[in-house]
């Protein structure tokens, strides 16, 4: 006999995937799904009960029960479903962590597996199949908590079904009419076993995708944190980290390591002729230039403003010097006028090699002294000390 769980379907580690990539803009449409996917539940219950129904009209057919159990059943069976339809499209599911109510439903389902099961004794067996097939789907949905609930709830009533009463469960074959209903009986459930392990394997995947999809969130998460909004280069925060490490490095491996501070010339007045807007095009472009020009082994990072943090791990002074030369000499030579008729961009920076006794604070007021040097010189130019 069919049941009206089957269709009762289980996502909470999905849905806890869903949580953690929904934004509050994305709300509505989780919502909206959630709606569809109660429809489609109710939907399955209505066929399942109607299932149901029509095996118990071949046992009333036979007279092995009451003609008027299989139209009960079946109405019994709607009354469940249109109360939760109701409180569905009411939202009322939305306001509870478990958005199905599993726990009323799978209860008010076994409920009526029950008064059945008392009503018409003589199939008994095929509604306390229907009862573990209930079980079964409600804790995929359930916690233990509540999964302990239910059992407790189901061994009470089976208790006073089996030892209160003596009434005569069975499950009738006297008749040909009568084996194949109860054959029946067990296709209908052993088929939604089945399809209990074809929606396990779906399960697998929409769990399968949602972690895909949630690794993918948190390493998106971690790059914005270690990254600088508007170009894209590291924030101080991380480049000063990588600072440390690379100094630790560079120590244990006794090799060379420079830095070079790097300032955009006048930036103040970039801002102030062309507006923040072109002041910000500017920035984006220049990182966009470092980026393209540097070995994959450099950290580039937003110091602070306009002021630029590049790590070259393993490159001694006199090369680090004509590495930042070059790089001034593209930056100059780039076509800033697609910005503004007229702009002219330039740079100018402090290159500096590690020493023995230097530390990462007095590492980097070593490259600030040199990058005011190039400054104090007229600006556009590298000064190394």
């Amino acid at each position: 006999m069919s049941t009206a769980a089957t269709s009762l379907p289980d996502r909470n580690a999905a849905e806890a995937a869903d949580l953690a990539l929904t934004s509050d803009a994305t709300m509505p449409q989780m919502r909206a799904r959630r709606v569809r996917q109660r429809r489609q539940m109710y939907a399955g219950q209505v066929a399942s009960y109607s299932l149901g129904a029509a095996v118990l009209l071949l046992y009333a057919h036979d007279g092995a029960v009451a003609m008027a159990v299989p139209s009960l059943f079946w109405l019994g069976g709607l009354l469940i479903i249109g109360t939760f339809t109701v409180l569905s499209e009411a939202g009322v599911g939305d306001r509870h962590s478990d958005h199905y109510l599993t726990v009323f439903q799978i209860s008010a389902h076994m409920a009526l597996q029950f008064v059945f099961l008392v009503s018409a004794p003589t199939v008994g067996i095929a509604f306390i199949a229907v009862l573990f097939l209930i079980f079964a789907f409600g804790t995929l949905r359930m916690t233990s908590s509540q999964a302990m609930v239910t059992w407790g709830l189901a061994t009470c009533g089976l208790g006073l079904v089996f030892l209160a009463s003596d009434l005569p469960i069975g499950l009738p074959v006297g008749t040909r009419l009568e084996r194949t209903a109860s054959m029946l009986c067990f296709v209908l459930v052993i088929g939604q076993c089945a399809f209990l392990g074809l929606f396990g394997a779906t399960l697998r995947k929409i769990l399968y995708r949602r972690s895909i999809e949630l690794k993918a969130a948190y390493q998106r998460i971690e790059e914005l944190a270690e990254l600088d909004e508007l170009t894209g280069s590291y924030n101080r925060r991380c480049i000063m980290r990588h600072l440390d490490a690379e100094i630790e490095i560079s120590r244990q491996a006794a090799a060379p390591c420079a830095i070079a501070l790097i300032d955009l010339d006048w930036f103040k007045r970039i801002n102030d002729a062309h507006g923040h807007p072109v002041g910000d095009e500017v920035l984006r472009t220049f990182a966009i230039t470092i980026f393209a020009n540097i070995r994959p082994a450099d950290r580039f990072g937003r110091y602070g403003g306009e002021e630029f943090l590049l790590l070259l791990p393993g490159m001694a002074g006199d090369v680090a010097s004509r590495m930042l030369d070059r790089l001034r000499g593209i930056v100059a030579d780039l076509d800033w006028s697609a910005f503004s008729p007229g702009m002219r961009v330039t740079i100018s920076a402090g290159v500096v090699t590690l020493r023995d006794n230097d530390t990462a604070d007095t590492f980097l007021a070593r490259a600030d002294r040199a990058l005011y040097s190039a400054k104090a010189q007229g600006r556009n130019r590298i000064a190394s000390s």
